[in-house]
């Protein structure tokens, strides 16, 4: 009998960051190295990766890293895992395609170690057979895994919908899945984005009808709003440009990146090489003959649309006669932002109109197919991934409806290793899962003391003051000085900053009068005595800097 755990490192009770671990006896097979991007409160971080320490303690025992699509929630986190963990790489061929290009710009520049796998592919491992299924989501050539052990099928979906209209590339393959629940599948991970809601999700084909109204209806310029590696949607933007006589502008060097790489694999189909155009050249043409596509990340690209309001973009300003279309649909936390952006474009002279106002538009599934998929699949136990809680919550419920009974659902936390024995999975302690913040080129040294720092000077600003003293005589040689920005206007408040320069004298002049010494001390004294003074003064804590130099 195999020995088997289940690990998430992310993707659950969170949006994003899927990232899994299958352990059969002594092999690690990893499914997905996802990323997120930051909450609003997380000031300055570019990416959220899982911490690898436990992958990277086990090296030496990973088999394989799979991949389900080629969303940055399914690979932004492979190049920080392959810097250390050298494990063959296996998606399919758009799949592995775009990993490349995430690890060209972030990962070790000699690993070559990728695979390309398809829906007839198996991989025969000591402790596991890995096999693949067709599955649609809103890039092609998306793929469930199949990890075949002693005990049964472990399932994970990755990001996926039913739709009955889905192009070539997209479709599912339903008889595969039935197939697959024929011989026994010991545990699920589904994919859980959508299962607050049991509404049809419009096809695809209706999302194309849709959008090729909109664009033909338009008389100016088309600013559409779209994730870069939505493919699906882009191939609707190319088909509708084609059928109204418009030439296509990409803003934006990962769009570029993406579309030409699914152009070259066929992935996306042009049916004229002088559709796309370059930026420079859109002078050459009317407005009406223009689609601007500006693509963004985690499919919100309005800090681009902001910026275009504002005419601070790099190639396009908003003007009288502009449509923006947003095809995409904006998460809750973006609602606020999404509006004021909004406002700032009909300010400029364009409108706008969003694709979520006439039509229900998602990549994930709803309560009904997850239902659908469970019926097909007939897990023994079901594990609820890739979403909030209460969307993780909303999941289990389906499933008791269709008779899975509660004890065989598991709604994990980040860590939490799934330990399967005779009576079903159990909680068998956790490994390191906190989130890993990557801000530049630096990994893991943002933690919460770096971003508290960076709250309280975004809210309240910076207090800096220096001063000169004498050590050996105790004495200051040069009296305080102060400076501050975000925290007061300087003009207006001089009185405060002469006060605290004078209590800054007072302290240190106390402090020196005493028979003991120390820097660190001294320093504290200081940031106290001011703290309490300008809070006193403002009702802010602003970040205060005490820099005392010495003269010998």
């Amino acid at each position: 009998m195999s020995d088997i755990k289940i690990i998430a490192l992310g993707g659950v009770r969170e949006n994003g960051k899927n990232f899994y671990i299958v352990e059969i006896n002594d092999s690690i097979f990893v499914l997905d190295t996802g990323l997120k991007y930051p909450e609003n409160e997380q000031l300055g971080v570019d990416v959220v990766i899982p911490n690898l320490d436990y992958l990277i303690e086990n090296k030496d025992r990973v088999q394989g890293i799979f991949l389900t699509h080629g969303h940055a929630d399914a690979i932004g986190a492979l190049p920080y895992l392959i810097s250390e963990v050298k494990a063959p790489v296996f998606g399919s061929e758009l799949t592995i395609e775009l990993a490349k290009l995430f690890v060209k710009k972030n990962g070790p520049k000699k690993f070559n170690n990728f695979h390309v796998v398809d829906s007839e592919t198996e991989i025969e491992f000591e402790d596991a057979l890995i096999s693949f299924f067709k599955t649609t989501h809103s890039i092609p050539e998306s793929l469930g895994i199949v990890v075949k052990t002693e005990q049964g099928q472990i399932v994970y979906t990755g990001d996926f919908k039913f739709d009955q209209a889905a192009r070539e590339f997209y479709q599912t393959d339903l008889a595969r899945l039935a197939e697959i629940g024929s011989q026994g599948v010991l545990a699920l991970l589904a994919d859980s984005a959508n299962a607050t809601s049991t509404k049809q999700v419009a096809s695809e084909s209706e999302v194309g009808l849709e959008m090729d109204s909109v664009i033909g209806d338009a008389e100016g310029r088309v600013i559409v709003a779209a994730v870069a590696s939505n493919l699906v949607r882009i191939q609707q933007v190319f088909d509708s440009a084609a059928e109204h006589g418009r030439r296509v502008v990409l803003t934006g060097y990962d769009v570029e990146n993406i579309v030409r790489t699914a152009i070259r694999l066929k992935k996306l189909t042009v049916s004229d090489e002088r559709l796309i155009i370059k930026p420079k050249d859109m002078s050459k043409f009317e407005d009406h003959e223009l689609i601007i596509l500006e693509a963004g990340r985690m499919g919100e690209p309005i800090n681009s649309l902001q910026k275009m309001a504002n005419g601070r973009h790099r190639y396009i300003e908003i003007k009288d006669g502009d449509l923006v279309y947003i095809v995409t649909t904006p998460s809750v936390a973006k609602e606020a932002v999404v509006a004021r952006v909004e406002n700032l474009i009909y300010k400029a002279g364009g409108s706008v109109k969003l694709i979520t106002q006439n039509l229900r538009v998602s990549g994930h599934a709803n309560g009904r197919d997850l239902q659908l998929l469970m019926n097909l699949l007939k897990p023994s136990y079901l594990f609820p991934v890739q979403g909030e809680y209460r969307e993780l919550a909303a999941h289990a419920e389906l499933a008791q409806e269709i008779g899975i009974l509660p004890e065989n659902i598991y709604i994990m936390k980040r860590g939490d290793i799934m330990h399967f024995e005779k009576d079903g999975f159990f909680h068998q302690g956790a490994v390191p899962a906190s989130d890993v913040m990557i801000d530049g080129n630096a990994i893991g040294d943002v933690g919460n003391i770096v971003l508290r720092d960076r709250k309280v000077l975004s809210e309240d600003g910076i207090f800096i003051v220096a001063i000169t003293v004498n050590k050996k005589e105790k004495k200051i040689v040069s009296k305080a000085k102060v400076n501050t920005r975000g925290f007061v206007y300087v003009k207006k408040s001089r009185d405060i900053l002469r006060e605290s320069a004078e209590l800054v004298n007072t302290t240190v002049e106390n402090y020196l009068a005493q028979d003991t010494f120390d820097w660190g001390e001294l320093k504290g004294s200081v940031r106290d005595e001011l703290n309490k003074f300008l809070f006193e003064q403002t009702k802010r804590r602003p970040a205060i800097l005490p820099v005392v130099m010495e003269v010998r």
